[in-house]
């Protein structure tokens, strides 16, 4: 049985290095989200400002260890071996938990994932401990747990959320009205006052921060505390004086220093407070394999009040954890997918909205709508139009294209994001609060961006949804969390090594399974060969040209759809049904992506190319009703068959597959000839129009006729006749684009 806890060791080892992966992959979004979103620094330069903070903050990183040790549980009240279980459960499901979180893209919190790990796992264990034991009950629970640690690590994480968005809202909203949007001139004015306040307030949340828990600390914490005033003073005039030679002298723009010291102090702020999420508990269980392998005393007797002591820091070790965050940061995939959603949802103009409205994001819009408008009677309409010319943005006439390449934000925000949060996270760290640095940053971004009133009508619903997505998930991470550990570490109690063991399994498959998943994903989506391509030309000739290229695309997607339906329902095939679901999805959202171009499309036509625009108008409607039909195809036939409703019969899917064949040979010609723009025959593909529609009447008839003398399933044959119906429409929208496409060329 010993030898189980020596091989447990060298997992959570392991563990913890992969832990460190899917961490850095999510909280890359906190320090990272300025500087990238504001482009005031060019990716390469941001990337090494970001991986000497992680270095730096991580050899700093002891001040907040006792977290995984004592912060959630009482460690005298557990033997080794119930913290061992714990220890390997809290890892165990906070790599699962995280990196789902990844995949999604989805920013959430690592120190709410470790708590709330840490706490299930204690909890059940004790609950099994308390119904093991004749002399206590679910009343002595209390003694096991650290409620007044934990009820203030919760109350922090919430307030955090409601206190982060409304300073960050109020603070951006005051700066923006000095500075406007046109703020270059006032910039240079006095520019070098304002940098010197945020320089102020990211140096004071570095010292604080960074360095709290070091040897040089100690030596000037005295001072430091008695003194606030004067440090606080003395920084903001050595950083305004700095800042004035650097804009005077050396004509560098003071708002880029600012993020790039603030996005070092972020950087290393996150690496020396959520380290403790990544390494904690497996130096935790090291130390306790110390101790209890030397005592002599067996595992399920030997007390763990030891992990109550403080311990040194390790430097090795982080310095080490510091090396494997900073290679994580250069090399995810994920921390760029979760970094580009905190930007999508702060973008001060127009972009893909990655979210959809719900009934509640729509309910918060329109009442903080009224809310406004309310509250906007009350300000005299001379004050209402100053404040609306702060906020008025400069208009741009520019192409979709280069619109989208513009910054998320500007300097002034991106300055605002990062000295507000390091102001709030240097408060909450100097209280020994492990603030989630995650709910902080988000939510002063989101807090900005709706000041700077990046949330118009135009977006304010799918940004509102966004964020209820995301803050839903972090209440979603503390539940799963808790339950999650407290499942795994009461498997491990009842399974002991062999539970261990497979856990270990299937957890390392699930990584692999993600990072390959997530692998292809990628490929996929920069191979492009399927995607289509928004069109660029001026004139109809031009359009035809190009929009080609997506009609032969659609056309090779929509056949293979349209077969693998007609196989999904032969088959009976569920999983392959839902696939089709999905290849209709993506191709709608491609579509519609297309068609959300078109206000850029049609102002990049000059006044000869006019109906140009008409022609592309038409073109995406008939690839719009294509799609429509296949979505219905797919939707009503996945439905059925997942319900266990009766199988089509052998006659029907003979005739369905029939149809199918026939349009599907239309299909090949029509997407040969937009593949290779060989328009001459597409006179010849719509004199076959009438006979797919002929055949799809007659097995309309055909099964009129069974239905009245064979059939005994209703929802047999409603199925049967909308897939007939809807083939038909397909047929239509396909010929009706050939049609497009005729007039079009003759038009030339």
């Amino acid at each position: 049985m010993d030898s189980i806890f020596y091989m447990m060791i060298f997992a959570l080892a392991a563990l913890a290095v992969v832990d460190l992966v899917v961490g850095v992959s999510n909280d890359a979004v906190n320090f990272l989200n300025s500087a990238i979103g504001s482009k005031a620094i060019i990716f390469r330069n941001v990337m090494i400002i970001a991986s000497l903070g992680i270095l730096v903050g991580s050899v700093f990183s002891s001040g907040m260890m006792e977290v995984a040790r004592k912060g959630i549980f009482v460690p005298s009240k557990f033997y080794f071996d119930e913290i061992m279980f714990i220890f390997m459960a809290v890892m165990i499901g906070d790599i699962l938990l995280l990196d789902f979180f990844n995949t999604l893209g989805l920013p959430t919190s690592t120190t709410v994932s470790i708590v709330f790990n840490l706490l299930g796992a204690a909890v059940v264990t004790a609950l099994i401990k308390i119904g093991l034991s004749d002399e206590q009950t679910a009343a002595d629970l209390s003694t096991y747990i650290n409620t007044a640690k934990a009820k203030e690590i919760i109350i922090g994480i919430v307030l955090s959320v409601f206190i982060a968005f409304n300073i960050g809202m109020i603070v951006q909203w005051l700066s923006r009205l000095v500075f406007t949007f046109q703020y270059e001139k006032k910039v240079k004015n006095f520019g070098f006052l304002f940098a010197g306040l945020c320089l102020t307030a990211i140096g004071y949340f570095i010292v604080f921060k960074g360095l709290k828990g070091t040897p040089f600390y100690a030596n000037i914490k005295d001072w430091l505390e008695q003194n606030p005033i004067l440090l606080i003073g003395g920084m903001f005039a050595f950083w305004s004086l700095l800042m004035l030679i650097v804009d005077r002298l050396l004509k560098i723009n003071v708002l880029v220093v600012v993020i790039g010291v603030g996005t070092f102090g972020l950087a290393l702020a996150f690496a020396g407070n959520d380290l403790v999420n990544f390494i904690g508990v497996p130096m935790a269980a090291w130390h306790s394999y110390e101790a209890w392998s030397v005592s002599g005393i067996a595992a399920s007797e030997f007390s763990m009040g030891i992990l109550s002591e403080s311990v040194p820091a390790e430097p090795l070790l982080l310095t080490i954890s510091g090396i494997i965050m900073t290679l994580t940061l250069w090399f995810s995939k994920k921390a760029r997918r979760v970094v580009d959603t905190a930007i999508n949802l702060s973008h001060q103009g127009d972009t893909v909205e990655k979210f959809q409205p719900n009934l509640l994001s729509r309910s918060i819009v329109k009442g903080s709508t009224n809310l406004v408008n309310l509250f906007g009677t009350a300000i005299p309409p001379s004050i209402k139009a100053k404040i609306d010319q702060s906020f008025q943005t400069p208009t741009l006439e520019l192409s979709e294209a280069d619109a989208r390449d513009l910054p998320a934000f500007d300097l002034i925000r991106a300055s605002i994001n990062l000295a507000v949060a390091g102001v709030l996270i240097s408060i909450a760290t100097g209280m020994k609060l492990p603030l989630s640095t995650t709910y902080v940053t988000f939510m002063v971004a989101m807090g900005t961006s709706l000041a700077d009133r990046a949330w118009g009508r135009e977006s304010a619903v799918y940004r509102v949804a966004g964020v209820v997505n995301v803050i839903g998930g972090w209440f979603m991470t503390a539940l799963f969390a808790f339950l999650f550990a407290g499942t795994l570490v009461y498997i491990i109690h009842l399974g002991r090594s062999a539970a261990v063991a497979v856990l270990l399994i299937l957890t390392s498959a699930l990584i692999i399974r993600n990072f390959l998943k997530h692998r292809r994903e990628i490929a996929a989506s920069s191979a492009g060969q399927e995607g289509l391509t928004k069109a660029a030309s001026k004139t109809v000739q031009g359009i035809i040209e190009e929009s080609s290229d997506n009609v032969a695309k659609s056309i090779y997607r929509a056949s293979r759809i349209f077969n693998g339906v007609v196989e999904g329902l032969s088959n009976q095939d569920a999983p392959e049904l839902k696939k089709m679901v999905k290849r209709v999805a993506k191709l709608e959202d491609e579509v519609d992506d297309l068609r959300n171009h078109l206000f850029y499309f049609i102002k990049s036509l000059d006044d000869a190319s006019v109906r140009g625009s008409n022609f592309y108008i038409m073109v995406l409607a008939n690839l719009t009703d294509i799609v429509q039909s296949l979505k219905f195809l797919a939707k009503k036939s996945f439905k059925h068959v997942d319900n266990h409703h009766k199988p089509l019969s052998k006659s029907q899917i003979s005739d369905l597959a029939e149809v199918e064949g026939n349009l599907a040979k239309i299909l090949v010609d029509v997407e040969t000839a937009f593949k290779t723009q060989n328009f001459t025959n597409l006179s010849e593909c719509l004199q076959r129009k009438s006979s797919i529609i002929t055949l799809v009447s007659a097995k309309v008839d055909a099964q009129i006729e069974r239905t009245r003398d064979e059939e005994n399933s209703p929802k047999n044959t409603t199925l049967y006749f909308n897939l007939l119906l809807e083939s038909k429409d397909l047929a239509r929208g396909v010929f009706s684009l050939i049609e497009e496409y005729h007039n079009g060329i003759k038009g030339q």
